[in-house]
Protein backbone atom coordinates (compact mmCIF):
# COMPACT_ATOMS: atom_id res chain seq x y z
CA UNK A 1 0.00 0.00 0.00
CA UNK A 2 1.18 3.39 -0.46
CA UNK A 3 0.95 6.34 1.87
CA UNK A 4 0.56 9.63 0.79
CA UNK A 5 2.30 12.42 3.09
CA UNK A 6 1.13 16.10 3.36
CA UNK A 7 4.04 18.36 3.94
CA UNK A 8 4.63 21.87 4.38
CA UNK A 9 8.09 21.95 3.74
CA UNK A 10 9.40 23.51 0.53
CA UNK A 11 11.23 21.63 -2.06
CA UNK A 12 13.06 22.60 -5.24
CA UNK A 13 13.28 20.64 -8.53
CA UNK A 14 15.92 20.68 -11.08
CA UNK A 15 15.45 20.30 -14.58
CA UNK A 16 16.39 16.59 -14.66
CA UNK A 17 13.02 16.52 -12.22
CA UNK A 18 15.30 15.40 -9.57
CA UNK A 19 13.87 16.50 -5.73
CA UNK A 20 16.28 18.70 -3.53
CA UNK A 21 15.89 19.84 0.32
CA UNK A 22 18.41 22.16 2.72
CA UNK A 23 18.65 21.25 6.02
CA UNK A 24 15.21 18.96 6.41
CA UNK A 25 13.75 16.33 5.28
CA UNK A 26 15.65 14.08 2.55
CA UNK A 27 15.25 10.84 1.43
CA UNK A 28 16.49 9.62 4.27
CA UNK A 29 13.74 10.78 6.25
CA UNK A 30 10.50 9.23 5.06
CA UNK A 31 12.39 5.73 5.33
CA UNK A 32 10.45 5.10 8.60
CA UNK A 33 7.50 5.30 6.43
CA UNK A 34 8.99 2.34 4.27
CA UNK A 35 8.68 -0.25 6.93
CA UNK A 36 5.01 -0.09 7.04
CA UNK A 37 3.98 0.77 3.10
CA UNK A 38 5.44 -0.21 0.33
CA UNK A 39 5.71 3.80 -1.06
CA UNK A 40 5.43 6.95 0.07
CA UNK A 41 3.98 10.02 -1.72
CA UNK A 42 5.00 13.38 -0.29
CA UNK A 43 2.51 15.85 -1.26
CA UNK A 44 4.16 19.36 -1.13
CA UNK A 45 5.32 22.76 -2.32
CA UNK A 46 7.86 22.54 -4.98
CA UNK A 47 9.94 25.22 -7.02
CA UNK A 48 11.87 24.84 -10.06
CA UNK A 49 15.70 26.06 -10.50
CA UNK A 50 18.26 25.45 -12.35
CA UNK A 51 20.48 23.80 -10.21
CA UNK A 52 20.70 22.27 -6.54
CA UNK A 53 20.98 24.74 -3.77
CA UNK A 54 24.58 24.37 -2.15
CA UNK A 55 24.27 21.68 0.08
CA UNK A 56 21.09 20.19 -1.36
CA UNK A 57 20.38 16.56 -0.86
CA UNK A 58 18.19 14.60 -2.61
CA UNK A 59 14.14 14.12 -1.81
CA UNK A 60 13.28 11.61 -3.84
CA UNK A 61 14.03 8.01 -4.85
CA UNK A 62 13.53 4.72 -3.70
CA UNK A 63 10.33 4.53 -3.04
CA UNK A 64 9.45 8.05 -2.41
CA UNK A 65 8.34 10.27 -5.06
CA UNK A 66 6.43 13.45 -4.94
CA UNK A 67 3.49 15.18 -5.94
CA UNK A 68 3.87 19.03 -6.89
CA UNK A 69 1.97 21.47 -4.80
CA UNK A 70 2.58 25.04 -6.45
CA UNK A 71 4.94 27.17 -4.87
CA UNK A 72 3.83 29.81 -2.90
CA UNK A 73 5.67 31.61 0.57
CA UNK A 74 3.54 33.07 2.67
CA UNK A 75 -0.86 33.49 3.07
CA UNK A 76 -0.88 36.19 0.83
CA UNK A 77 0.42 34.06 -1.62
CA UNK A 78 -1.07 31.33 -0.59
CA UNK A 79 -4.35 32.85 -1.49
CA UNK A 80 -3.19 34.35 -4.67
CA UNK A 81 -2.69 30.54 -6.05
CA UNK A 82 -5.27 28.98 -3.64
CA UNK A 83 -7.56 27.42 -6.91
CA UNK A 84 -4.28 25.91 -7.80
CA UNK A 85 -3.18 24.31 -4.60
CA UNK A 86 -6.67 23.15 -3.79
CA UNK A 87 -6.81 21.21 -7.30
CA UNK A 88 -2.85 20.10 -6.64
CA UNK A 89 -4.01 18.72 -3.52
CA UNK A 90 -7.28 17.25 -4.36
CA UNK A 91 -5.59 15.01 -7.17
CA UNK A 92 -2.96 13.48 -5.01
CA UNK A 93 -5.17 10.81 -3.20
CA UNK A 94 -5.90 8.10 -4.76
CA UNK A 95 -8.50 5.63 -3.91
CA UNK A 96 -5.84 2.58 -2.56
CA UNK A 97 -3.61 4.89 -0.86
CA UNK A 98 -3.21 5.50 3.22
CA UNK A 99 -2.92 9.07 4.10
CA UNK A 100 -1.32 10.97 6.88
CA UNK A 101 -1.53 14.99 7.04
CA UNK A 102 1.62 16.52 9.12
CA UNK A 103 -0.19 19.36 10.66
CA UNK A 104 -0.28 22.47 11.42
CA UNK A 105 -0.26 23.12 7.61
CA UNK A 106 -1.90 24.47 5.04
CA UNK A 107 -1.77 22.14 2.24
CA UNK A 108 -2.69 19.39 5.43
CA UNK A 109 -5.73 22.05 5.37
CA UNK A 110 -6.62 22.14 1.99
CA UNK A 111 -6.91 17.98 1.49
CA UNK A 112 -8.71 17.03 5.86
CA UNK A 113 -12.12 18.50 4.29
CA UNK A 114 -11.98 16.46 1.52
CA UNK A 115 -11.28 13.66 3.46
CA UNK A 116 -13.47 13.99 6.65
CA UNK A 117 -16.74 14.39 3.99
CA UNK A 118 -15.50 10.95 2.27
CA UNK A 119 -15.50 9.15 5.58
CA UNK A 120 -12.12 7.31 4.68
CA UNK A 121 -9.48 6.88 7.54
CA UNK A 122 -6.82 9.53 7.27
CA UNK A 123 -4.42 10.17 10.17
CA UNK A 124 -3.03 13.45 11.73
CA UNK A 125 0.37 13.82 12.62
CA UNK A 126 0.44 17.00 14.78
CA UNK A 127 3.68 18.82 14.76
CA UNK A 128 3.01 22.42 16.41
CA UNK A 129 1.37 24.60 18.04
CA UNK A 130 -0.25 27.27 15.22
CA UNK A 131 -1.48 29.23 18.44
CA UNK A 132 2.12 29.87 19.71
CA UNK A 133 3.46 30.02 16.16
CA UNK A 134 1.24 33.47 16.05
CA UNK A 135 2.40 34.72 19.65
CA UNK A 136 3.39 37.90 19.91
CA UNK A 137 7.09 37.84 19.25
CA UNK A 138 6.97 34.54 17.44
CA UNK A 139 5.18 36.17 14.00
CA UNK A 140 5.38 39.94 12.87
CA UNK A 141 2.88 39.51 10.13
CA UNK A 142 0.50 43.03 10.00
CA UNK A 143 -2.40 40.08 10.91
CA UNK A 144 -1.03 38.25 12.74
CA UNK A 145 -3.88 38.03 15.62
CA UNK A 146 -5.99 36.62 12.42
CA UNK A 147 -3.84 33.82 11.48
CA UNK A 148 -3.37 33.06 15.44
CA UNK A 149 -7.16 32.71 15.69
CA UNK A 150 -7.80 31.26 12.42
CA UNK A 151 -4.79 28.13 12.48
CA UNK A 152 -6.16 27.83 16.32
CA UNK A 153 -9.54 26.71 15.46
CA UNK A 154 -8.74 24.89 12.50
CA UNK A 155 -6.24 22.90 13.97
CA UNK A 156 -8.30 22.20 17.14
CA UNK A 157 -11.17 20.80 14.29
CA UNK A 158 -8.77 18.89 12.70
CA UNK A 159 -7.87 16.94 15.76
CA UNK A 160 -11.15 16.62 16.95
CA UNK A 161 -12.50 14.71 13.98
CA UNK A 162 -9.48 12.80 12.59
CA UNK A 163 -9.82 9.17 12.99
CA UNK A 164 -6.12 8.41 14.32
CA UNK A 165 -4.14 11.15 15.60
CA UNK A 166 -0.53 10.94 16.80
CA UNK A 167 1.89 13.99 18.54
CA UNK A 168 5.20 14.72 18.95
CA UNK A 169 4.56 15.54 22.46
CA UNK A 170 3.92 12.95 25.52
CA UNK A 171 0.97 15.67 26.47
CA UNK A 172 1.68 19.14 25.83
CA UNK A 173 0.02 19.13 22.48
CA UNK A 174 -2.45 16.86 23.18
CA UNK A 175 -3.85 19.21 26.61
CA UNK A 176 -4.37 21.80 23.70
CA UNK A 177 -5.50 20.06 21.19
CA UNK A 178 -7.10 16.54 21.85
CA UNK A 179 -8.27 13.93 19.80
CA UNK A 180 -11.36 12.85 19.90
CA UNK A 181 -12.63 9.43 22.38
CA UNK A 182 -12.88 7.17 19.86
CA UNK A 183 -10.01 8.33 18.39
CA UNK A 184 -6.50 5.97 17.83
CA UNK A 185 -3.65 8.28 19.20
CA UNK A 186 -0.18 7.85 20.02
CA UNK A 187 2.69 10.08 20.62
CA UNK A 188 6.06 9.92 18.84
CA UNK A 189 8.99 12.06 18.17
CA UNK A 190 9.93 12.56 14.32
CA UNK A 191 13.64 12.99 15.61
CA UNK A 192 16.16 10.82 13.58
CA UNK A 193 18.39 9.44 16.23
CA UNK A 194 20.79 6.65 15.04
CA UNK A 195 23.33 5.13 17.28
CA UNK A 196 25.87 7.45 16.58
CA UNK A 197 23.37 10.33 17.38
CA UNK A 198 25.17 9.66 21.00
CA UNK A 199 28.55 9.98 22.55
CA UNK A 200 28.97 6.70 25.09
CA UNK A 201 29.40 9.21 28.02
CA UNK A 202 28.27 12.49 29.67
CA UNK A 203 30.63 15.14 30.27
CA UNK A 204 32.76 15.84 33.45
CA UNK A 205 32.88 19.75 33.61
CA UNK A 206 35.77 21.57 35.14
CA UNK A 207 36.46 25.28 36.22
CA UNK A 208 38.51 26.66 33.69
CA UNK A 209 39.40 30.42 32.22
CA UNK A 210 39.19 30.08 28.87
CA UNK A 211 35.78 31.32 26.88
CA UNK A 212 32.47 29.21 26.88
CA UNK A 213 30.77 28.26 23.48
CA UNK A 214 27.01 29.00 23.28
CA UNK A 215 25.38 26.81 20.56
CA UNK A 216 21.87 27.67 18.95
CA UNK A 217 20.28 25.59 15.85
CA UNK A 218 17.23 26.71 14.19
CA UNK A 219 15.62 28.13 11.41
CA UNK A 220 15.93 31.99 10.85
CA UNK A 221 13.33 32.07 8.36
CA UNK A 222 10.64 33.44 11.48
CA UNK A 223 11.23 35.07 14.93
CA UNK A 224 10.27 31.63 16.63
CA UNK A 225 13.98 30.24 17.89
CA UNK A 226 14.08 33.58 19.63
CA UNK A 227 18.15 34.46 18.46
CA UNK A 228 17.42 37.62 18.86
CA UNK A 229 16.97 37.14 22.51
CA UNK A 230 19.80 34.96 23.06
CA UNK A 231 21.99 37.36 21.34
CA UNK A 232 21.04 40.29 24.07
CA UNK A 233 21.23 37.33 26.73
CA UNK A 234 25.14 36.53 25.70
CA UNK A 235 25.94 40.34 25.65
CA UNK A 236 24.69 41.05 29.25
CA UNK A 237 26.30 38.06 30.47
CA UNK A 238 29.77 39.69 28.60
CA UNK A 239 29.14 42.38 30.33
CA UNK A 240 28.42 40.76 33.55
CA UNK A 241 31.96 39.66 33.09
CA UNK A 242 31.63 36.10 31.36
CA UNK A 243 33.63 35.00 28.79
CA UNK A 244 31.29 33.81 26.13
CA UNK A 245 31.09 33.06 21.97
CA UNK A 246 27.62 32.03 20.54
CA UNK A 247 27.52 29.62 17.51
CA UNK A 248 24.16 30.15 15.54
CA UNK A 249 23.28 27.41 13.13
CA UNK A 250 20.82 27.85 10.64
CA UNK A 251 19.60 30.93 7.81
CA UNK A 252 16.87 32.07 6.80
CA UNK A 253 15.50 35.65 5.84
CA UNK A 254 16.02 36.87 9.57
CA UNK A 255 19.63 36.32 9.16
CA UNK A 256 20.81 39.96 8.03
CA UNK A 257 18.83 41.69 10.90
CA UNK A 258 20.13 39.13 13.31
CA UNK A 259 23.73 39.58 12.31
CA UNK A 260 23.54 43.26 12.35
CA UNK A 261 22.14 42.89 16.13
CA UNK A 262 25.17 41.24 17.43
CA UNK A 263 27.43 43.46 15.66
CA UNK A 264 28.44 44.94 18.55
CA UNK A 265 29.45 41.73 20.18
CA UNK A 266 32.47 42.05 16.98
CA UNK A 267 33.66 38.13 16.93
CA UNK A 268 32.12 36.95 19.75
CA UNK A 269 29.06 35.57 17.56
CA UNK A 270 29.46 33.01 14.44
CA UNK A 271 26.39 32.78 12.19
CA UNK A 272 27.53 29.11 10.38
CA UNK A 273 24.29 29.24 8.01
CA UNK A 274 22.75 26.45 7.24
CA UNK A 275 24.83 23.41 7.11
CA UNK A 276 24.16 19.26 6.34
CA UNK A 277 21.79 17.72 9.16
CA UNK A 278 23.88 15.04 11.10
CA UNK A 279 27.52 14.58 11.42
CA UNK A 280 28.43 17.95 10.46
CA UNK A 281 25.97 19.04 13.08
CA UNK A 282 27.11 17.10 15.74
CA UNK A 283 30.88 17.92 15.16
CA UNK A 284 29.80 21.85 16.33
CA UNK A 285 27.84 20.43 19.13
CA UNK A 286 30.84 18.77 20.40
CA UNK A 287 32.51 22.30 20.13
CA UNK A 288 30.04 23.84 22.42
CA UNK A 289 29.85 23.96 26.07
CA UNK A 290 26.04 24.73 26.24
CA UNK A 291 23.16 24.66 23.99
CA UNK A 292 20.28 27.02 24.19
CA UNK A 293 17.28 27.67 22.46
CA UNK A 294 14.86 29.73 23.89
CA UNK A 295 11.99 29.51 21.39
CA UNK A 296 9.03 31.21 21.47
CA UNK A 297 7.08 28.35 19.71
CA UNK A 298 8.13 24.35 19.52
CA UNK A 299 6.37 21.50 19.16
CA UNK A 300 9.16 18.72 20.40
CA UNK A 301 12.66 20.34 18.94
CA UNK A 302 14.61 17.61 17.39
CA UNK A 303 18.12 20.21 17.73
CA UNK A 304 17.32 20.13 21.62
CA UNK A 305 17.21 16.32 21.51
CA UNK A 306 20.43 15.83 19.08
CA UNK A 307 22.16 18.39 21.27
CA UNK A 308 21.02 16.36 24.79
CA UNK A 309 22.69 12.95 23.13
CA UNK A 310 26.00 14.84 22.55
CA UNK A 311 25.75 14.90 26.22
CA UNK A 312 25.46 19.17 26.04
CA UNK A 313 23.84 21.26 29.28
CA UNK A 314 20.86 22.84 27.79
CA UNK A 315 18.96 25.81 28.88
CA UNK A 316 15.36 26.60 26.99
CA UNK A 317 12.32 28.14 27.62
CA UNK A 318 9.10 27.10 28.66
CA UNK A 319 6.82 26.34 25.56
CA UNK A 320 5.95 23.22 23.63
CA UNK A 321 7.22 20.38 24.80
CA UNK A 322 10.48 21.45 26.01
CA UNK A 323 9.81 21.48 29.89
CA UNK A 324 8.99 17.66 29.22
CA UNK A 325 13.03 17.35 28.28
CA UNK A 326 14.31 19.90 30.52
CA UNK A 327 13.96 20.17 34.57
CA UNK A 328 12.41 23.87 35.80
CA UNK A 329 15.66 24.93 36.55
CA UNK A 330 16.71 25.29 33.04
CA UNK A 331 14.11 26.68 31.74
CA UNK A 332 13.45 30.19 31.21
CA UNK A 333 9.91 32.18 29.68
CA UNK A 334 10.24 33.10 26.49
CA UNK A 335 11.11 36.15 25.53
CA UNK A 336 12.94 37.43 28.49
CA UNK A 337 16.61 38.23 27.60
CA UNK A 338 17.14 39.02 31.28
CA UNK A 339 16.21 35.85 33.01
CA UNK A 340 17.84 33.70 29.81
CA UNK A 341 20.96 35.93 30.70
CA UNK A 342 21.03 35.40 34.41
CA UNK A 343 20.40 31.55 33.41
CA UNK A 344 23.46 31.12 31.16
CA UNK A 345 25.60 32.54 34.12
CA UNK A 346 24.30 30.45 36.79
CA UNK A 347 25.34 27.50 34.43
CA UNK A 348 28.50 28.03 33.14
CA UNK A 349 29.56 29.54 36.58
CA UNK A 350 28.99 26.21 38.39
CA UNK A 351 30.97 22.44 37.05
CA UNK A 352 29.17 20.69 38.72
CA UNK A 353 25.85 21.76 37.41
CA UNK A 354 26.75 21.50 34.09
CA UNK A 355 28.69 18.14 34.86
CA UNK A 356 24.91 16.97 35.81
CA UNK A 357 23.30 18.50 33.21
CA UNK A 358 24.64 16.45 30.61
CA UNK A 359 24.65 13.13 32.94
CA UNK A 360 20.98 14.23 32.91
CA UNK A 361 20.63 14.87 29.72
CA UNK A 362 22.00 12.13 27.67
CA UNK A 363 20.34 9.95 29.72
CA UNK A 364 16.88 11.71 28.73
CA UNK A 365 17.73 11.52 25.82
CA UNK A 366 18.13 7.99 25.07
CA UNK A 367 14.15 7.32 25.19
CA UNK A 368 14.45 8.84 21.69
CA UNK A 369 16.95 6.49 20.18
CA UNK A 370 15.36 5.08 16.49
CA UNK A 371 14.37 2.13 17.57
CA UNK A 372 12.12 2.93 20.98
CA UNK A 373 10.70 5.48 18.34
CA UNK A 374 10.37 3.12 15.87
CA UNK A 375 7.90 0.86 17.18
CA UNK A 376 5.76 3.04 18.45
CA UNK A 377 5.44 4.89 14.38
CA UNK A 378 5.32 1.59 12.94
CA UNK A 379 2.45 0.91 15.72
CA UNK A 380 0.21 3.93 14.41
CA UNK A 381 1.12 3.24 10.64
CA UNK A 382 -0.01 -0.37 10.90
CA UNK A 383 -3.04 0.70 12.22
CA UNK A 384 -3.42 3.23 9.53
CA UNK A 385 -2.78 0.56 7.13
CA UNK A 386 -5.34 -1.99 8.79
CA UNK A 387 -7.68 0.66 8.78
CA UNK A 388 -7.75 1.50 5.08
CA UNK A 389 -7.65 -2.07 4.20
CA UNK A 390 -10.94 -2.54 6.03
CA UNK A 391 -12.20 0.90 4.53
CA UNK A 392 -11.49 -0.50 1.10
CA UNK A 393 -12.67 -4.21 1.30
CA UNK A 394 -16.01 -2.70 3.24
CA UNK A 395 -16.42 0.19 -0.02
CA UNK A 396 -16.06 -2.73 -2.36
CA UNK A 397 -18.65 -4.66 -1.04
CA UNK A 398 -20.83 -1.96 -0.91
CA UNK A 399 -20.90 -1.59 -4.23
CA UNK A 400 -21.65 -4.93 -4.94
CA UNK A 401 -24.61 -5.18 -2.79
Amino acid sequence: MNVVISQEHRFDRTPDGAIWTTAAFPRSYYSQYLEVFESAKIVARVRDVSSPPAGAKRADGDGVSFHVVPHYIGPEQFLLRFPEVRRATRSAVKRPDAVILRVQSQVAATMEPMLHRSRRPYALEVMCDPYQMFAPGANDHPLRFFFQTMFYRQMKKQCRRAPAVSYVTEDSLQKIYPHAPNAFSISYSTVEMPPEAYVPESRSVSSRSGPHTIITVGSLDQPYKGIDVLIDAVEASIAAGCDLKLVVVGDGKYRPSLEARAKRLEDRVRFLGQISSGAEVRAHLDQADVFVLPSRTEGLPRAMIEAMARALPCIGSTVGGIPELLTPQDLVTPGNARALGNKIREVIQSPERMSAMSARNLEKSQKYRDEILRRRRNRFFLHLKEATELWLRQTAQDRLS
